[in-house]
């Protein structure tokens, strides 16, 4: 039997102290609504969007268990501009497993990008990280994420621990169904310090200095039949998308 840790929630009001002091602070879904200033019924409305994700075909390890779409974003004095659509890509240097490849991903569907939620959502949080950060815009890439048990087994990050070679990153748990595992590992990139814990409320977010942390998330499996765990990945970069430098 496996123990499972629940989220280590941060006190409402100290956002800004965890993630300067820690690396990273664990949202609770409250904080992250209050945040966006929008009502879960609009943060839900986004939610059927992620049984509408296309196949990654990039994998190495031959698996079915992912599923993606991915749109790029500009924050600029408060107001994100959708970015015209790219590959993503990172160095080998960030991902060992999937780097140095130009990878071309259906993009996230503008009926989606059109709801004020996720308008909300990525601003609020550019905004939490300039705080930390001040910046003359955030270079953001979104990544909706399905991770399922098709294969017996799924892996949201088959690269292992990682960073993202980005300034901030923000994991939101969209939904979890029918599975266990895919605990959430925290780590000092340059120290020994660690934590674990596990993502079961929608809404809940870990947002992380990706300079000073290194993060993964175990595996998944079916408690019974089918499961599957949906996330959107935000990174947040000032120096311009990857790739372009």
């Amino acid at each position: 039997m496996v123990a499972s840790f629940q989220a280590p929630y941060t006190a409402s009001g100290a956002l800004d102290a965890d993630l300067e002091s820690r690396g990273y602070a664990v949202v609770a879904p409250a904080d992250v609504m209050a945040l966006s200033g929008d009502a879960q019924s609009a943060l839900d409305a986004l939610k059927p969007s992620w049984d509408d994700l296309r196949p990654d075909t990039y994998l190495k390890d031959g698996g079915r268990y992912r599923k993606r779409r991915h749109s790029c974003f500009v924050l600029q004095d408060g107001a994100l501009a959708q970015a015209p659509h790219r590959a993503h890509w990172q160095s080998l240097d960030y991902n060992a497993l999937h780097g140095g490849m130009r990878r071309w991903f259906e993009p996230v569907d503008p009926a989606v990008v059109a709801q004020s939620a996720w308008t909300h959502l990525l601003a609020s949080i550019g905004t939490i990280c300039s705080r930390r950060m001040p910046v003359a815009r955030w270079y953001i890439e979104a990544h909706q994420f399905r991770i399922d048990t098709s294969d017996g087994i799924g892996r949201p990050t088959p690269e292992g621990a990682h960073r993202d070679g980005v300034d901030f990153v923000a994991v939101v748990l969209v939904d979890r169904q029918g599975i266990k595992g895919g605990e959430t590992r925290v780590f000092e990139a340059q120290g020994p310090a660690g934590q674990r814990f596990t993502l079961f409320e929608p809404w809940s977010m870990l947002l992380l200095d990706d300079v000073r942390m290194i993060h993964e998330t175990t595996p998944i499996q079916p408690l019974s039949g089918y499961g599957h765990r949906d996330t959107l990945v935000l990174t947040y970069r000032a120096a311009g998308f990857q790739g372009d430098d």
